[in-house]
């Protein structure tokens, strides 16, 4: 089912030497995962590697974990968020541009530790956060 108020996501896990991280993205004073509103005719994992590739410039993932999901919300306007959980060894982050605004539509991103991704959240995703660290097992 499509809803114009529906946006889909990644919570991206990469391993390193010191453990599982997390790529998060922050737009102002927000830390988040990469997600965005799901498209006209779109499936919901659809938008969510859609948005991961324009919001991080990440494609190489692998759905380690099956087609596990989480929705939250409503938040801001109204909108719901699903997010999945992908594995990644990309490293590198490139910030896509906006179309309508011509700039990153993120300020900044990170790859952080799930402890670091949970303190940097707000309650909505704070609750991705530990549903993403449980599955994983991080």
């Amino acid at each position: 089912m499509n809803d114009e108020r529906m946006s889909c996501g990644v919570v991206l896990a990469r391993v390193t030497g010191t453990g599982w991280m997390t790529l998060m993205l922050r737009a102002y004073n927000h830390w988040d995962f990469p997600k965005g509103i799901q498209e006209v005719g779109e499936a919901p994992l659809e938008t969510a590697l859609r948005e991961l590739g324009e919001e991080a410039g990440i494609e190489s993932v692998v759905f380690e974990w099956g087609d596990h999901r989480i929705v939250t919300g409503p938040y801001r306007s109204g909108k719901t968020a699903c997010y999945f959980i992908a594995k990644t060894t990309q490293q590198d982050v490139v910030m896509g541009i906006s179309p309508a605004t011509g700039v990153p539509e993120h300020n900044e991103w990170r790859w952080v530790s799930f402890d670091t991704a949970y303190d940097l959240s707000t309650p909505r995703v704070r609750q991705v956060v530990q549903w993403a660290r449980q599955i994983i097992g991080a």
